[in-house]
């Protein structure tokens, strides 16, 4: 994972080299840089997982509650619960919001998308469930809400088939970036690092796993001179590595983390595209 992102920041900055604005390259005319034109855009989108992506979440979150062993930390005796909370499981639909913010020289468009999944949350049934040992011992652990959410950004690159000023315009769109997933178990559940064998519990807190994402996105937009308003749709796709938990990766086989998260989503966005120096520059001598 670790070279796939080395590998994406390099093409961005190899990228960003490529389409800066220096000197030489607009004396010999590659482009007029008078002519870029930065813009920001706000948006909120409606996305679906594939079933696999959906079995993750289901699987990951609430595996502990399957016949998984619990620990009090500093104690070595084992627990499992008597009875299985009933949490609800989570949707395979989801909101979402972006952030863009960029620039445009005439028909092409380069852009930043940074895009965060609000919080999915199944609430504990109770604040705490009975568990038994082997001897029929009992005792009380905490129980927590599951919850997930992700975050993520990708380097896009769009163009506007219709032209650089139509009122109406369609802009497909594809790029690569990251996604990070974060997951909230639902209580102690003990975790064992197969090579070493050595045990950890799980905490209350968030467990992160991050991933490689290509996506491609097509735009439909009415442009009411600086004012922008677009309804996109698109893929993204998505690889995430196994989830770390407490310094052990949890198995492949039995927890489905080295899984296909890809996802589908349509939404809407509000942009604002600033004025270029040549712009102002026609302002100025009206």
């Amino acid at each position: 994972m670790k070279t796939k992102i080395a590998s994406l920041c390099m093409a961005a900055v190899f990228s960003v080299l490529a389409f800066a604005s220096n000197s030489s390259a607009a004396e010999e005319g590659f482009y007029d840089k008078d002519h870029i034109r930065g813009f920001i855009s706000f948006g909120a989108d409606f996305r679906g997982m594939l079933p696999s992506a959906h079995d993750y979440i289901n699987t990951v979150a609430f595996k502990g509650i399957n016949g998984g062993t619990l620990k009090h930390k500093g104690d070595s005796t084992v627990y499992r619960l008597a009875t299985n909370p009933k949490y609800n499981k989570f949707n395979q639909f989801y909101p979402n919001l972006h952030f863009n913010i960029g620039a445009q020289y005439k028909q092409f468009l380069t852009w930043f998308n940074i895009n965060f999944a609000i919080t999915q949350v199944s609430e504990r049934p109770a604040k705490k469930s009975q568990a038994m040992d082997e001897n029929g011992k009992t005792s009380n652990f905490p129980l927590y809400d599951a919850r997930w959410f992700n975050y993520g950004a990708d380097w896009m690159f769009g163009w506007k088939t219709l032209g650089e000023n139509a009122f109406f315009n369609l802009i497909p769109a594809v790029g690569i970036g990251f996604n990070m997933m974060n997951i909230h178990f639902t209580s102690n559940y003990v975790i064992t690092n197969l090579e070493s064998k050595d045990e950890s519990i799980m905490r209350d807190r968030y467990y992160s796993t991050m991933a490689a994402t290509f996506t491609a996105e097509i735009e439909a937009r009415l442009q009411f001179e600086q004012f922008s308003l677009g309804l996109y749709a698109g893929y993204r796709v998505i690889r995430y590595s196994e989830l770390n938990v407490e310094g052990a990766n949890l198995d492949t086989e039995d927890f489905n983390t080295d899984n296909n998260g890809d996802t589908w989503f349509v939404g809407l966005r509000f942009g604002w595209t600033f004025l270029s120096l040549w712009d102002k520059k026609q302002q100025d001598k009206i």
